[in-house]
């Protein structure tokens, strides 16, 4: 049963708005995902690829998230309870596990990014011997209190914010780091451009190598489109649900996805001419972030405050996203339960971090071996489960939602805000096209 509560506040301007939901699309995976996925996919025709999956696909699954909480004013599982009858609030409940999973393992990333700050002002990881900085991260996640510890911190920063609320905490902190978080990439690009043989790097970002292109980069374009923007977790509709009915959802879906999209840029624009410029594969993975930069800050000229800078940066980003990922399952207990916001908050964090973020903090250690389940190790089984099934699965309920079971009540919204065909090409995306191809996604993501 649903519980009217005072508690769950609104966004205090527009601008507020987009750089919180753009602050929740950024995240880490534009900084460290991006590039090194980019980098493996051939550089300038992915670059390509995620821009056209990004403004069309993409966007549509964002606006229909947005749409479902603004019509509503609710989170995900009482939007569609209240927008759709019948059974449609199990999407939401699926939403809702799908962040609190997300959360579990997400904290333990976002403790890694507090680590290497503190690593950073020590001057420890500054070495261009990659044993020793690969000893150094393997050595740190396995070590049970310092990993736990980092987490607690995380999640701790993250949860204080979300008590704050809408507007004092959550838009507040995002008109603080959004904007800082560009700032400190511009000038990481600009330190990046001007190493010797940089421009390799730069060309390999922007010139198409067609020969490259394939169905699986594609796939994988669309997929890193889809889940960069934050789509199938219910977080846009959370964000949607504290909109005003005075605010253009298409226009500001659009500047938030132009921003998700500018901070990938600016990221392949940050790592990759420094990746050639000191001939590290750029295909090296995920290591690109905490293996292979500290090497590359040890060869320039004030590594040691560029390192600070570049983990603040991550920080910054993993910030913004955790508080998005929180939000939902706490406007949930809000919506559905009426508990107050603090209350809930301090429910889901500690619940969280007591049942999700100590298995996945503790998956690195000499008792990995030990928690495995169907073979992964409790981190990896979380994000599996959360990014390969209930990501598309929820951002399909959505799709097929909006482009059917609530179609004409969108479209009104829609008619007063864009041009007929923009309306008619909405439809086909989010009734059609959306669902199938993320279907197809999460099939290849499924079977490997």
């Amino acid at each position: 049963m649903t519980h009217t509560s005072t508690e769950r506040g609104s966004w205090g301007s527009r601008i507020g708005f987009i750089l919180a939901a753009a602050g929740s699309a950024v995240g880490l995976g534009a900084i460290w995902k991006f590039p090194y996925v980019a980098g493996a996919n051939g550089g300038g025709v992915f670059l390509l690829v995620y821009l056209a999956c990004v403004f069309s696909v993409g966007v549509v699954m964002m606006l229909a998230e947005m749409l479902i909480g603004r019509s509503a004013k609710k989170s995900a599982t009482s939007a569609y309870r209240a927008l759709g009858k019948g059974q449609w609030h199990v999407a939401g409940w699926i939403s809702v596990l799908c962040v609190y999973l997300i959360l579990g393992f997400y904290c333990v990333v976002g403790g890694w990014t507090i680590a290497y700050i503190v690593e950073a002002v020590k001057g420890d990881i500054l070495t261009t011997d990659a044993k020793v900085l690969s000893d150094t991260f393997t050595n740190f996640i396995a070590d049970p209190k310092a990993s736990l510890l980092y987490t607690a911190g995380f999640m701790a920063i993250t949860a204080t914010i979300v008590i704050a609320g809408v507007q004092a905490g959550i838009e507040r902190i995002c008109k603080i780091l959004m904007p800082a978080l560009f700032a400190l990439m511009l000038f990481m690009v600009y330190r990046s451009l001007t190493l010797p043989g940089a421009v390799e790097g730069v060309m390999y970002f922007i010139t198409p190598d067609w020969s490259k292109l394939s169905f699986k980069m594609v796939l994988d374009a669309l997929g890193l489109a889809v889940f960069s923007l934050s789509v199938g977790a219910g977080l846009m509709i959370a964000y949607g649900s504290y909109l005003g009915t005075g605010t253009k959802v298409v226009s500001a879906g659009l500047w938030i996805a132009f921003l998700a999209t500018m901070a990938s840029v600016l990221a392949g624009l940050m790592i990759l001419p420094a990746v050639f410029a000191f001939h590290v594969d750029p295909a090296a993975g995920p290591g690109l972030t905490f293996i292979t930069m500290p090497a590359l800050f040890a060869q320039m000229a004030g590594g040691q405050v560029l390192a600070l800078i570049f983990f603040s940066l991550l920080l910054f980003a993993a910030v913004t996203s955790s508080i998005s990922i929180l939000e939902p399952a706490v406007a949930f207990l809000i919506d559905e339960y009426g508990v107050e916001r603090r209350t809930s908050t301090l429910i889901v964090s500690i619940s969280n971090y007591v049942l999700l973020c100590i298995p996945a903090a503790l998956s690195f250690g000499s008792m990995s071996e030990d928690l495995k389940v169907f073979g992964k190790t409790p981190f990896d089984l979380m994000d599996f489960v959360a990014s390969n099934l209930l990501m598309p699965l929820g951002g399909m309920f959505a799709a097929v939602f909006v482009g059917w079971r609530i179609w004409p009540s969108i479209k009104a919204v829609l008619v007063d805000e864009v041009h007929a065909h923009f309306v008619h090409a909405f439809r086909l995306f989010a009734a059609v096209v959306s669902p199938v191809l993320i279907g197809i996604v999460a099939y290849m993501l499924i079977t490997g």
